[in-house]
């Protein structure tokens, strides 16, 4: 009689469908119990329980280190056998906190034993930056591992899941867990040794596509709930890298629910087809013929282009003669839409970089590069055509999955970022998780110096660069944030220009990034960071910068979103340290010419050569399109996660492995 590995049951367990996302009126009554359920005191509620926490402080002090590690073991039975109870919670949070002490040198705050605790039960906590949520991860991590089903600790890169699993091994080890991380390159054995252990630091990208790739392992019995019995092969369990999906805690919730939710992740495979190779080429010459407003028009918010009447003419004429796609009107049209969008939207230093003379995309969010990533319907080809560099062949898609349907397959799904607030309203409707907001450890006395709009990108920089050079006379450290790999260029050239000597931190440097971002906090040192490149990592003052008045942030450009705005602004006054922040934007900036175009052009010809005044102008200005970008990522969103849903329930009905 064949035995059914026990891991193969749980990966297969959580091969099952989440519950599928409220529409209609399940939304509407859905959204309702989200905003009866914001009226719980969460955060009092927490605190009291950390509070209770540190009441127990002199208890364990005076514990030997095998008495505690004693306790520790009792414990863990305790969660184990799943018996646990709040009080037995609020012991073990105490016996962890003494144990972090004594190993890390570090001994958690309340507001961070509340986080840990709140992270446990299952919710979002948002913590401000430099509250020290890596310490925190640890407390719910330990008493979910000692369920021994496995906790995966994700985070937004692979430094930081390295750096964190061999920062605390030893406070795991001690609490009698094993803890591992997963990194770019691991081989299979490797990657199944990892996720054997009982915590587990991953990235997004990596646990995902791990999970795709024992989705396409199991064949048949990877539709979930479409799997027959008959259709499981046992031997294959020992080709499985995960063995479920038990217990999250992610990172930068915000970064990795939300903002890299947009798009879904792909595993693709496909062969190289000359003859489109040779379309992809006829159709960047073909369309330098065709005119904007004319032949076609192009739509901003939602990267895409139409075709005119006078556009499919001059279409019909050009590829007559042509072979290949060009045979096919739909294919014509589809192929030269996409070379049309990559013209208006697509550019290097922002959207991608040319690397090793490959298309590399850069996640627009967090400067960072996605070397296994590409564009689909032929956009990534057209790109490599117009670069010159070897054309990739067009994949089939193999196995595809969003990361809000991803995640809502944990059993226990929580998370922390210090900007969740502004986007609690998706993360209850998608993840059914609830928020608490934690208070400051210390009381923040950061400055804003509100926002500054320019009519044009030459002003814009102009008075950056005037800020940057006055506050470094005064030896305060500057941190500079850009929304492109271009604009961090284009400023560090600036800046090389006067002498004034800087570090430059964007997506073709991001192995360093940790280095640079940690000696931000120098005073003189002057920073350019693409976005939010460098999450993750404390930027600690010196004396000499703390008496110099802390960390200035300064935001070069406006993002789509505004709490991405409050991440960065976050970065100073850390811990109550001094610091401050000032944002700038000109009106020909992407974000107002993309969803205020009108409003900003018309302000441009009264504000040729300054700012624009009064400043609660220049600031609805900046609201307005912000929340209409913030609206049509949402849509894109919400259309990803439906689609996702509606093609795992035909692959299942059809009985397709896709």
């Amino acid at each position: 009689m064949t035995t059914i590995p026990s891991d193969l049951w749980r990966m297969l367990g959580r091969l099952e469908a989440p519950p599928p996302i409220p529409r209609g009126l399940d939304a509407f009554w859905h959204k309702g119990a989200g905003m009866v359920r914001r009226m719980v005191p969460r955060r009092h509620i927490y605190m009291r329980k950390a509070t209770a926490v540190h009441q127990l402080r002199a208890a364990v002090q005076v514990l030997t280190e095998s008495q505690l590690q004693q306790r520790l073991t009792e414990t863990a039975e305790v969660f184990g056998r799943n018996r646990d109870t709040p009080a037995d919670r609020i012991h073990a949070a105490a016996l962890i906190r003494e144990a972090a002490l004594r190993l890390t040198g570090e001994e958690p705050y309340e507001v961070q034993v509340a986080g840990a605790l709140a992270l446990f039960d299952g919710s979002l906590v948002e913590m401000a930056t430099g509250e020290g949520k890596s310490l925190t991860a640890t407390l719910p991590a330990i008493m979910a591992g000692w369920r021994r089903r496995g906790c995966h600790i994700i985070t937004v890169n692979d430094y930081l899941a390295q750096r964190d699993a061999e920062q605390f091994a030893k406070l795991y080890h001690f609490c009698g867990l094993t803890a591992d991380y997963i990194g770019e390159g691991m081989d299979g054995p490797r990657r199944r040794q990892a996720y054997a252990a009982d915590v587990t630091y991953c990235t997004n990208k990596e646990v995902c596509f791990d999970f795709l790739r024992d989705k396409l392992v199991l064949g048949p019995a990877g539709r979930g709930s479409g799997a027959m019995l008959h259709d499981i092969d046992f031997t294959l369990a020992g080709r499985l890298v995960q063995r479920g999906l038990y217990f999250a805690i992610v990172d930068e919730a915000d970064s990795i629910l939300i903002d890299e939710a947009i798009t879904p992740l792909l595993i693709s495979g496909g062969q190289v087809n000359r003859d489109e190779m040779d379309c992809f080429r006829q159709a960047i010459a073909m369309a330098e013929d065709f005119q904007p407003g004319l032949d076609y028009t192009p739509h901003a918010t939602r990267k895409q282009v139409e075709l005119t009447r006078s556009g499919h003419t001059r279409l019909a004429n050009q590829r007559q003669g042509l072979h290949g796609l060009w045979h096919s009107q739909h294919r014509s049209e589809e192929l030269l839409t996409q070379v049309l969008v990559a013209r208006h939207f697509y550019h290097p230093g922002k959207q991608y970089v040319i690397q090793n003379s490959r298309v590399v995309i850069v996640d627009e969010f967090t400067g960072r590069l996605m070397p296994d990533r590409m564009w689909h319907d032929g956009l990534h080809q057209v790109i490599q055509a117009r670069e010159n560099v070897e054309i990739q062949a067009m994949r089939e898609t193999l196995a595809r999955i969003s990361y809000q349907r991803f995640f809502r397959l944990y059993m226990h799904l929580s998370g922390m970022s210090g900007t969740l607030a502004e986007v609690q309203g998706e993360l209850w409707h998608i993840y059914q998780r609830p928020l608490v907001v934690l208070p400051t450890h210390r009381p923040c006395i950061r400055g804003h110096q509100g926002l500054r709009v320019f009519a044009t990108e030459k002003n814009k920089y102009e008075a950056v660069i005037a800020i940057i050079a006055q506050l470094h006379q005064q030896k305060r450290p500057i941190l500079v944030g850009t929304r492109s790999v271009a604009a961090s260029e284009t400023l560090s050239a600036q800046l090389t220009k006067l002498g004034l000597p800087h570090h430059v931190l964007n997506a073709v440097q991001h192995a360093r990034e940790a280095h640079i971002v940690a000696a931000a906090g120098r005073s003189g040192q002057i920073t350019v960071a693409t976005n939010m490149a460098g999450r993750g990592t404390d930027i600690r003052l010196d004396a000499a910068a703390r008496n110099a008045g802390g960390l200035y942030v300064i935001a070069a450009d406006i993002n789509d979103a505004a709490r991405i705005d409050r991440q960065l602004a976050g970065r100073a006054g850390r811990q109550g340290d001094p610091g401050e922040s000032i944002h700038f934007c000109a009106l020909d900036d992407i974000l107002l010419q993309t969803h205020t175009p009108r409003i900003a052009k018309m302000l441009a010809k009264v504000f040729r050569n300054g700012h624009v005044q009064p400043r609660w102008l220049a600031a609805w200005l900046v609201s307005v399109a912000q929340h209409r970008a913030s609206r049509s990522s949402h849509r894109q969103r919400q259309t990803v996660a439906l689609t996702d849903h509606w093609l795992e329930e035909s692959l299942s009905f059809s009985g397709n492995t896709g």
